[in-house]
């Protein structure tokens, strides 16, 4: 069954289409990871199939049975509500079910006539089937789950909408569709306004809700981990992909070298046969380059590859610094409570470490104190010999809005001629007349790039970067990532994203409510720790959980910690790997399995003799590869300490 069908959307904005014949459909339990460059349609597309965009040309078909729910970019309630009346507001249909069954019962218990009673009684039965099977007995239970996974405050729960901040009004609009059992949501950028936790929650939810989905989102992790198809929408049109977002980059870059291989190879061809009609167009041979201009024109031009650029980035080298780059010893800062205590940090020349945490834990305190800004309650901190650094500021302060951006890249009191710096704004994709553009006409990725140019020029050898992927498009993020892990020097970076984490990070500042912790390893590692902490919490005494604590909050590399392990840990069945490789094999072979049953429902497949069979027989093959895979990673995860 499709649940919806978009059939060659058209819209344009100018004289060149943003969107030039889209078409696409929605089948159930499909999450869609809608893709592309900034500035390509993704938003458009989806205010279309929402209503509150019409298309210049087109139609789309949303099934009978399916209700759409869209997530509303700008907030619009109803006044006089609270947060809990405006949440169960998105359950109306079944309050109001649960009311006529109500009534329904009154009227029944009331009932003379035979007839009457029947009628009531069968009209009552079928009301309570549909409670029944919509869960519409546990309404508050409902509303409670999505707003505390969305970290709502209890105490909120009764606040009015109005006095909401402008984020926990999104995360409103965010538990409203959750909580309308929409068939078909269609989401722009969700875990905007969520701090890490609450994104993880809407993933699982996501994931469990048995819901479509057709969703936008920077967040490359919370794509691999959602959705199950991807389709990229590039120049105009969609293109779709089986998988994940990682699974998509893997199909997309083997599409593009076939594409470009079909294209040089053409373009070749073509090259000489106009060349040989040049040259024997009045010659011995007018005859076959005749022929040959005839074939040519017949000739079915191959599409150029449909190749998404990428900015070239790059940090330049600064001066090599001392081997410690910054030490923290027992540093300590207090406000209205505790925000962190004794910690201690030693930053090595090469490393990269990454400051995650939830919003309000004390990340950006932490890092002022680390750059200096902000003295510590206790304890010192102390940069490194021939330490310079480079700042990245989320905020984009860095850059005077009134000067010209090829101005304004300039770092401070460093003469560095006009030239210079406009092929550093290249490096970042700010080229011709818009390097000559007031900063204030930028938008917020040029404004990104523009701030990261100016980085870069700066020829630090710290570069401390706070959430630097911002405003930025998944090509732009994945050249930021490629320009950090080839940089020499360190790096400390804050972000909430959990992809670019995993990409450069070797070290880990974890900041909790209540404390931080240093882990060695990116942020696979981290879940992993997390993960096999619980997993002891469940099946340990409490004099057992202490003990793990302390392992994991040192990154479980204590001799002690190792010796422990080395004694309980069973023998390995398979060879060691690392856990993000097998999971990329994992969603490489579910991708396979799931285009093996997609070709089972081929009518084509039941003409053609043993195909069944031999279909039946490879997914049968590729189950038992996956159920291997399943078994290395859980025992990879529980032994790669």
């Amino acid at each position: 069954m499709i649940l919806l069908t978009v059939s060659q959307i058209r819209k344009h904005f100018g004289p060149e289409p943003v969107l030039d014949g889209v078409t696409l459909d929605v089948r159930p339990d499909e999450r869609i990871g809608l893709v592309g460059p900034n500035g390509c349609g993704k938003t458009t597309l989806l205010r279309i199939l929402a209503g509150r965009e019409d298309a210049d040309a087109g139609s789309y078909q949303l099934h009978a049975s399916t209700r759409l729910g869209y997530l509303e970019q700008q907030p619009s309630f109803a006044p006089g509500r609270t947060l809990w009346e405006e949440a169960r507001e998105a359950l109306r249909d079944l309050v109001d079910l649960e009311r006529e069954a109500l009534e329904v019962a009154d009227a029944l218990a009331a009932a003379d006539e035979p007839e009457e009673h029947d009628r009531l009684a069968a009209r009552y039965d079928r009301l309570q089937h549909e409670l029944h099977h919509r869960d519409g007995y546990n309404l508050d239970h409902k509303i409670e789950r999505v707003l505390d996974g969305l970290k709502f405050a209890r105490t909120a729960f009764s606040q009015p909408v109005s006095s909401l901040s402008g984020g926990e009004q999104n995360r409103l609009m965010l538990a409203e569709l959750l909580l309308s059992e929409a068939g078909v949501m269609l989401l722009d950028e969700p875990s905007n306004h969520l701090d890490l936790e609450a994104t993880q929650w809407l993933e699982e939810y996501l994931i469990a809700c048995g819901a479509a989905a057709l969703l936008v989102s920077h967040d490359r992790y919370f794509l691999d981990r959602v959705t199950n198809r991807t389709l990229e929408l590039f120049r105009g049109t969609v293109e779709a992909y089986r998988g994940s977002f990682s699974a998509y980059r893997r199909q997309k870059a083997e599409r593009l070298l076939v594409e470009r291989r079909t294209y040089e190879k053409q373009q070749e061809e073509i090259a000489k046969a106009e060349e040989f009609i040049r040259r024997n167009r009045y010659g011995q041979k007018h005859a076959q380059a005749e022929d040959r201009r005839k074939k040519l024109a017949r000739i079915e031009p191959a599409p150029a590859p449909r190749e998404i650029a990428t900015p070239p980035m790059a940090f330049a080298e600064g001066a090599r610094s001392g081997e410690i780059v910054l030490r923290a010893e027992r540093i300590g800062k207090t406000f209205d409570r505790t925000l962190f205590e004794n910690l201690d940090l030693d930053v090595l020349r090469g490393q990269c470490w990454a400051l995650i945490g939830p919003n309000g834990c004390g990340k950006t305190t932490l890092l002022r104190c680390l750059l200096g800004e902000l003295e510590p309650d206790s304890g010192k901190v102390s940069l490194g010999q021939g330490v310079k650094v480079g700042y990245f500021d989320q905020q984009l302060l860095s850059l005077d809005e009134n000067m010209r951006v090829v101005d304004a890249v300039r770092p401070d009191r460093r003469p560095i001629e006009e030239q210079k710096r406009r092929e550093w704004l290249a490096r970042f994709g700010i080229v011709g007349r818009l390097a000559l553009q007031p900063v204030a006409r930028l938008s917020g990725g040029e404004r990104c790039r523009a701030a990261l140019a100016r980085l870069a020029a700066a020829e630090a050898n710290l570069l401390v970067l706070d959430e630097p992927t911002n405003h930025l498009d998944l090509w732009a993020r994945d050249a930021l990532e490629k320009a950090l892990r080839r940089f020499q020097g360190t790096v400390l970076l804050v972000s909430h994203d959990r992809y670019l984490v995993n990409q450069v990070a070797d070290h880990l500042i974890v900041a909790e409510p209540d404390r931080f912790r240093v882990i060695e390893g990116n942020y696979e590692t981290y879940r992993h720790l997390v993960a096999a902490g619980q997993a002891e919490q469940r099946s340990q005494t409490r004099s057992g959980n202490e003990k793990c604590e302390k392992a994991v909050a040192s990154g479980g590399n204590s001799p002690k910690a190792s010796a422990e392990r080395d004694t309980k840990s069973p023998k390995r069945r398979f060879p060691y790997r690392k856990v993000e490789e097998i999971e990329q094999d994992i969603i490489g072979q579910e991708s396979e399995i799931e285009e093996l049953h997609r070709l089972l429902t081929v009518p084509e497949t039941y003409r053609a003799g043993d195909r069944v069979r031999q279909l039946m027989a490879e997914i049968k093959k590729r189950q038992d590869t996956l159920a291997m895979l399943y078994a290395h990673w859980e025992e990879a995860t529980e032994l790669n300490w």
